[in-house]
């Protein structure tokens, strides 16, 4: 189907603002502009309301951690932010953990893992699964119920997919929203989607440059989950934009998941781009497209 229109309008906006490209700037320039495009448009009247919020660490890593309203029990999910392993922080993704804890009814952990290129490779691997370790162990106290998730958006998707798969037997479920699973991979969707779509092929070349992946380690699960093992890992919600170069690799991960008997639900939000999750108070699409992921999450945990 056609772009969405309002998300048109935001690119537009984004393409004549006179900022160059992210690919042209220095990771703080992408740190700022991530946070410009999501903290920055929240009113003091849009924040999602929860039972409750709290600061504190986990596995030494700064956290925050969201609860429903009510007693419980929950299930526990851990929140890895998406952002190239480079930009993103826990405020950027403080609104999605808000609705997914209010509308799916889980406790979540969102951590704030090292990035790139201060912690290249395999810092961010190492942090999400001592994040996971933790949070598995500490569970009761967490949510009260005995499952435990793990989600992520693009490369938090990555490492919520490869903790997954390191570590089955802790994961009960994984919530993979538009998830990069295949660094060297040749699909169609980067050609189609190469330029124009806010994620570009460039500023996917310049964030796995920041990230540091030795060049003969790029085809490792721990980087590439798609060319790992995957049979038996945790029952999976994996949700795809249209347009978005990583579309194609996200659904063949779904595909390899279907394929080794993992329990998959699979969804492409058409008319949408990569980091629409950012997008709730530009585009109606967006915000519905989100409300539904949120609904398929709650299926996900509680179904």
């Amino acid at each position: 189907m056609p772009l969405d229109p309002a998300t048109r309008a935001l690119l537009d906006l984004i393409a004549s603002s006179g900022f160059p490209p992210m690919h042209e700037g220095t990771p703080e320039d992408g740190r700022r502009a991530l946070r410009a495009m999501s903290v920055d448009w929240v009113k003091p009247e849009d924040v999602v309301p929860v039972g409750s919020v709290e600061d504190g660490t986990v596995a030494d890593l700064r956290a925050r951690t969201y609860r429903p309203e009510g007693d419980g029990p929950w299930p526990t999910t851990l929140y890895l932010h998406g952002g190239g392993f480079v930009i993103g922080d826990l405020d950027t993704h403080d609104q999605l953990c808000r609705r997914l804890c209010a509308g799916a009814e889980t406790v979540v952990v969102s951590v704030a893992y090292r990035l790139a290129p201060e912690a290249p490779y395999p810092a961010a691997v190492d942090d999400a699964g001592a994040a996971l370790r933790w949070v598995a162990e500490h569970r009761a106290e967490l949510g009260g119920s005995e499952q435990v998730a793990v989600g992520g958006d693009s490369a938090g998707a990555n490492l919520a997919a490869v903790v997954a798969q390191q570590h089955p037997d802790l994961v009960d479920a994984q919530l993979l929203i538009y998830p990069a699973t295949h660094v060297l991979g040749d699909y169609p969707s980067r050609t189609e989607n190469a330029q124009g779509y806010l994620l570009e092929n460039a500023t996917m070349e310049w964030f796995f440059t920041h990230y540091g992946v030795p060049m003969d380690q790029l085809d490792d699960p721990r980087v590439s989950p798609l060319l790992g093992e995957v049979a038996g890992v945790a029952k999976a919600l994996v949700a795809t934009a249209e347009f978005d170069p990583l579309r194609d690799e996200g659904e063949a991960y779904a595909a390899a998941l279907d394929a080794s008997g993992v329990p998959v639900d699979r969804v492409r939000y058409d008319g949408l781009v990569h980091g629409f999750i950012d997008m709730v108070p530009a585009s109606p699409a967006a915000a519905a497209a989100v409300e539904d992921l949120v609904r398929r999450t709650r299926t996900l945990l509680h179904g």
